[in-house]
């Protein structure tokens, strides 16, 4: 039987998962509140890896990335995913001002199983967690070159699946998300040794 929870020696796909599912969540809580997309008031402040992050109060975000993060830990722990994309826009006229990029690639841990969905990595979750901790202080740290958003700004999560993904009735099929005058920055990137995860984003040049 398959366990969802990282151990020391032994992460599963499903623990993997789980692994990055709480990246992303911590991630993107501290991209909502260092973009400035919604009131500082609107945060409090927790620990995880090490640091202090600002977490969302409001019932409404809480709940969609819960959705959200639910589904992706089901699709990645049978990698069915290739990058998920938190898209940034202007409230009012829909132009995408930002885009970050997680981007997934499965590795094969500690060697192939003959069966895909029994893959182990012994890579301990000490290190992971340093990979993933360097990866949030540059998350933090992009405030200093990003351009500051002047505009009421909304945000969304877009999942991208394999071909042949079951969607969920409630959830729509979209399109590529395009930036005019975009640049690109790469920071770090973290590996589960079953996933390795690169994190993109993808920013309007001011005019």
């Amino acid at each position: 039987m398959s366990t969802s929870q990282a151990t020391k020696n032994c992460i599963t796909l499903k623990g993997s998962a789980t692994i990055i599912v709480e990246y992303l969540k911590y991630g993107i809580n501290s991209i909502l509140f260092q973009r400035g997309i919604y009131p500082a008031e609107n945060f409090d402040s927790t620990q995880q890896y090490g640091l202090t992050i600002l977490m969302s109060k409001d019932p409404k975000i809480t709940s969609f990335l819960q959705n959200v993060l639910t589904q992706t830990e089901e699709w990645l722990a049978k990698n069915m995913i290739n990058k998920i994309s938190m898209v940034i826009t202007n409230a009012h006229t829909k132009e995408v001002l930002e885009c970050w990029d997680f981007k997934m690639q499965a590795e094969v841990g500690d060697g192939e199983t003959g069966d895909p969905t029994k893959l182990t990595s012994s890579k301990e979750l000490s290190r992971i967690q340093n990979e993933i901790r360097d990866v949030m202080r540059q998350i933090s740290a992009t405030v200093s070159y990003l351009p500051l958003l002047d505009c009421i700004c909304t945000f969304d999560v877009m999942i991208h699946t394999l071909q042949n993904t079951e969607i969920p009735a409630q959830w729509d099929e979209t399109g590529a998300v395009f930036i005019q005058n975009a640049q690109a920055v790469q920071l770090r990137s973290f590996s589960t040794g079953l996933h390795k995860v690169d994190t993109v984003v993808n920013y309007k040049m001011s005019s």
